[in-house]
């Protein structure tokens, strides 16, 4: 009834669900009940030869001996217990006994308790009782602590048992902790398909065959030919490796083991090798199957070359593991291995060889027309404005992934959502790239008038030179908003090369440094505000030279490391007078970038203190600005649409 009420009056009924937490922590009172409560007594440990003194000085009431404890507790007379106050700290004591004695076993306790009676008059006597303690506790003292440890154990495994997977030690609690942790999707459970997989083009028709072969085996059994045993995929985070798993899965019509490769790794020793062993035998049961181990270099690192023990020597018998039934003495008839990592090159060379991963699938960022199609699965369920160009928004974020592509996307929608607007405009999905790419905008930040004035020639020569040189990538918009940890940025749309040459090279890195020559022409002195700039000019001077052969000193050679196997070698691959002439050339290049920079500038101040003064008053300017100020850019392909102001269009 009371619970009818409760619910008539707007409220739920109050529930209590009792775990087995619960039965711990009543055990945990119930122990500290019987090993801590004395009573409430605090009596404090005294010699027998002192409490023979107090005995005779008649300030004793009581004594009681426990005669198979050989202990005496003793009780003080009322207005006698002021004297040995000092002994409790000052604080009388409430409560008796207040003082406790110990003997040995050769204590007579009638006799010396008789003897000391004898010495006080009759009306002083000491009340003596002498007993044996016999207590239910004092026998289950010895079993309490091995009890509970059996019961905390029987409960805590038997929980693990039953959660099948939510311990630590993987399926089946620790008892199963060499099982196998992967998980099991059953045919036509998954719904993902390649019409879910935008762009991708090369990639889909890879895994295609492989869906292919799994559906129609005949077609290619029947002219001798046999499937790849492995594919890995292979690509730069967020370009949809796993999402392409998914689709094969759900277009192969047949069981699919999905794994992690940091699931095989385990602090006990075999485990790891344990979980590969079940894992295939479980694979092999379910034939034809595809098995997907994601993240695989976690497990397929190559192995170290330093002989003797090692920390990783758990993992080496792991990764030996799954070299073997890959690819070992037995065989795997019917099992697919896919795989996906972006670390490629820190593989062993024994798990990448034919026979193991048969093919390499390279999953690249998405180009201009993957883009599109990236968005446009993306924009499915978004409320966008009449006037949205998809192409323009395509053309706008060269380099995306599709992970990038979907943030760039949500993060539209919550800025549109932000500013209360009833759809998501072009507008919208700029300031997501801004804010992804650069970080959110911070208009509070303190900058006194001269840092932001340096800022401004600072920006403005990134973008003059930028607009002047052919070859650099074209300039989108400049701004001197604070983003992130930048004080103002330049935003340029690099064309989508598959190669660059030395008159390319150079022009960006005559952009790069735009921004420190401007402040050295203007204020005299340069500023720490192109440390980045620095760093990317210096990496791709060093590239030019020791990488690309572009140097003529140099000559054309390339000590640059594909394989990744100098890694364990500590010693550089040339000598120390060809360390001299690298240094001294990329030096001089920077100097010539750096005097090709300045005159540029120079020839061309009015237009560059003329973008500076604009970009102060604005804030953030666009390359309609520019041609304004400096006419057509350089190289620029006729019919070019140039990136205009919002608010110009607007009105």
């Amino acid at each position: 009834m009371a619970e009818k009420g409760n619910r008539q009056n707007g409220k739920k009924p109050i529930k209590i669900n009792i775990g087995i937490s619960w039965i711990y922590i009543i055990l945990l009172i119930g122990i500290g009940w019987m090993f801590f409560n004395q009573g409430g007594a605090n009596p404090q440990k005294e010699e027998w030869a002192e409490v023979q003194k107090q005995w005779l000085a008649g300030d004793i009431k009581e004594v009681t001996f426990i005669r198979n404890e050989f202990q005496g507790m003793v009780t003080m007379k009322p207005d006698r217990i002021e004297k040995y106050s000092d002994k409790f700290g000052g604080i009388i004591p409430k409560k008796s006994p207040h003082f406790v004695f110990l003997v040995s076993g050769s204590f007579n306790a009638e006799e010396m308790f008789g003897e000391l009676n004898a010495q006080l008059p009759e009306n002083e006597q000491v009340k003596v009782v002498i007993e044996n303690k016999e207590s239910f506790w004092g026998v289950l003292e010895w079993f309490i602590f091995p009890l509970l440890l059996i019961f905390m154990w029987v409960f805590m495994f038997r929980g693990m048992n039953r959660n099948m997977g939510g311990g630590p030690a993987g399926p089946g609690g620790i008892f199963n902790v060499g099982k196998s942790t992967g998980k099991l999707a059953e045919k036509d459970s998954i719904k993902v398909t390649f019409k879910d997989v935008a762009g991708l083009y090369g990639a889909k028709d890879e895994v295609m065959e492989i869906v292919d072969f799994l559906k129609n085996p005949q077609k290619y059994t029947a002219l001798g030919g046999k499937i790849p045993k492995g594919a890995l995929l292979v690509g730069p985070p967020g370009t949809g490796k796993t999402l392409l798993a998914k689709a094969v899965a759900g277009e192969a019509n047949v069981p699919f083991f999905s794994i992690s490769g940091s699931d095989f790794v385990e602090m006990f020793v075999g485990v790891g090798a344990s979980r590969v062993r079940d894992l295939f035998r479980q694979a092999k049961e379910k034939s034809p199957c595809i098995v997907f181990i994601d993240e695989i270099d976690a497990v397929g690192r190559a192995r170290s070359k330093n002989a003797g023990f090692s920390s990783n020597d758990e993992r080496e018998n792991t990764l030996n593991q799954l070299l073997t039934e890959m690819d070992g003495f037995g065989t795997n008839s019917g099992v697919i291995i896919l795989a996906a990592t972006n670390r490629a090159d820190i593989l062993d060379k024994a798990l990448m060889r034919a026979g193991r991963f048969d093919r390499q699938i390279h999953v690249e960022l998405p180009d201009l027309k993957e883009r599109e199609e990236i968005f446009q699965v993306h924009l499915r369920g978004l409320k966008l404005a009449d006037d949205f160009d998809l192409e323009f928004l395509a053309k706008h974020t060269p380099g995306f992934s599709g992970a990038d592509i979907a943030n760039v996307c949500n993060e539209a929608a919550l800025t549109a959502a932000r500013h209360d607007k009833k759809a998501i405009d072009k507008q919208d999905f700029l300031d997501a790239v801004d804010r992804i790419i650069g970080g959110l905008e911070r208009k509070s930040k303190i900058i006194t008038p001269e840092e932001k004035k340096s800022i401004a020639h600072h920006e403005a020569g990134h973008a003059t030179v930028s607009w002047l040189l052919p070859h650099a990538n074209p300039l989108f918009k400049v701004t001197i908003v604070p983003r992130g940890q930048a004080l103002g940025a330049a935003w340029y749309l690099p064309e989508e090369r598959q190669l660059v040459t030395k008159e390319q090279m150079l022009d960006e890195m005559c952009s790069l440094i735009g921004g420190r020559v401007a402040e050295e022409i203007v204020n005299g002195q340069p500023s720490t505000g192109a440390l980045n700039d620095l760093e990317r000019l210096t990496k791709m001077a060093y590239s030019m030279v020791t990488y690309y052969g572009m140097s003529g000193k140099v000559g054309n050679l390339s000590f640059y490391d594909s394989t990744g196997s100098r890694g364990y070698d500590l010693t550089k691959p040339y000598s120390e007078k060809t360390a001299e002439l690298i240094d001294k050339e990329v030096k001089e290049l920077i100097e010539d970038i750096h005097d090709r920079t300045e005159r540029l500038l120079k020839d061309n101040f009015d237009g560059f203190k003329q973008l500076a003064e604009l970009l102060l008053k604005k804030e953030v300017i666009f390359a309609d600005d520019l041609e304004r100020i400096f006419g057509p850019r350089a190289g620029a392909p006729k019919g070019e649409e140039l990136p205009k102001d919002p608010e110009e269009l607007a009105e």
